[in-house]
């Protein structure tokens, strides 16, 4: 639970399958922030983690969402049913639909169907408006003694943030600088790659996000999907490499009429990459992993196409 830094702690989420969505609580003194949620599911596991830092939830003040998907905002409602103290602080593009989730719950039962979103989140739950907090872009936050500062991140989706603990220069980077799972790491180097979940991928935004955040000289990346990360100018050459060839691939397969088949060809294209980057790494292992992504990556891609490139 631990990470390098003494006042940063990961808790897994147990999203889908174990380390695939990290939840992170930031500790000052005995007070606590939680940076994203995870799911309804997830709450227990939340609670766990406080009560072996001798804390509770009356201990957190504030509760904290990169952005409103529900692998990162689900838990959110509940959660705030049981930390009393907490206010939410969400985008201001996400706010609403934390207040009323109807939206988000039609959006996301498009994308997974009813059967499988009920399976994933449950009944999602609306929270009270006036405990909601939506800072501007480069607001800062003073949790005790540490000061939290909001980034507009958009490109995965537009209601994002990053989140700067500038007294140690990491970024709770939610989707914005991809994923890099543990599984898909050796001692060197983390496989990052994209995310283009729908329905708001914007390449442009998202190449301009990531510059924006590495500007800052992060010492480290808190990413929801996997944890801690050491940043390198090899990893972050290859988002942006790959947010382009995600564009092409999808030129390719719209214009040669295989939409369809979008989903395998990102697959294959992440696997290959992969394999290339971590020698070490076992194809299977790689395609168990990035399989899911590339499904859900081909959907936001193909909506892109369709709706938003003009």
């Amino acid at each position: 639970m631990q990470t390098s830094d003494p006042d940063i702690f990961v808790v897994d989420a147990h999203y889908y399958q174990n380390e695939l969505a990290s939840i992170h609580l930031l500790r000052d003194g005995d007070r606590f922030a939680i940076i994203d949620t995870g799911t309804n599911d997830s709450v227990k596991y939340i609670e766990a983690a406080l009560k072996e830092l001798g804390a509770s939830f009356a201990h957190v003040d504030h509760i904290i969402l990169t952005h409103i998907h529900l692998d990162h905002a689900g838990g959110a409602g509940a959660l705030m049913g049981l930390c009393k103290n907490a206010g939410l602080i969400v985008h201001p593009r996400g706010a609403r639909h934390m207040v009323d989730p109807s939206k988000l719950v039609a959006g996301a039962t498009a994308v997974y169907g009813e059967d499988e979103f009920a399976k994933m989140y449950g009944n999602i739950i609306g929270i009270d408006e006036s405990r909601v907090t939506s800072p501007a872009d480069g607001e800062q936050l003073q949790f005790g003694s540490k000061t939290l500062t909001f980034y507009d991140t958009p490109g995965h989706a537009s209601h994002h943030f990053c989140i700067v603990d500038e007294g140690s220069k990491s970024i709770f980077t939610g989707d914005t600088l991809g994923i890099g799972y543990k599984a898909l790491r050796d001692e060197n180097h983390t496989f990052l790659c994209p995310t283009t979940t729908p329905v708001q991928f914007d390449p442009a935004a998202l190449h301009a996000s990531i510059d924006r955040i590495m500007a800052l000289e992060p010492a480290r990346l808190y990413l929801t999907h996997y944890s801690e990360v050491i940043p390198t100018t090899r990893m972050i050459a290859g988002l942006h490499e790959q947010i382009d060839d995600y564009v092409a691939l999808t030129e390719r397969a719209m214009n040669d009429g295989k939409e369809e088949s979008l989903g395998q060809i990102i697959e294959d294209y992440l696997v290959t990459r992969a394999t290339n980057e971590l020698p070490d790494l076992d194809e299977s292992v790689a395609r168990d992993w990035l399989k899911l992504d590339a499904n859900l990556n081909a959907q936001g891609l193909s909506f892109w196409w369709q709706h938003k490139r003009a």
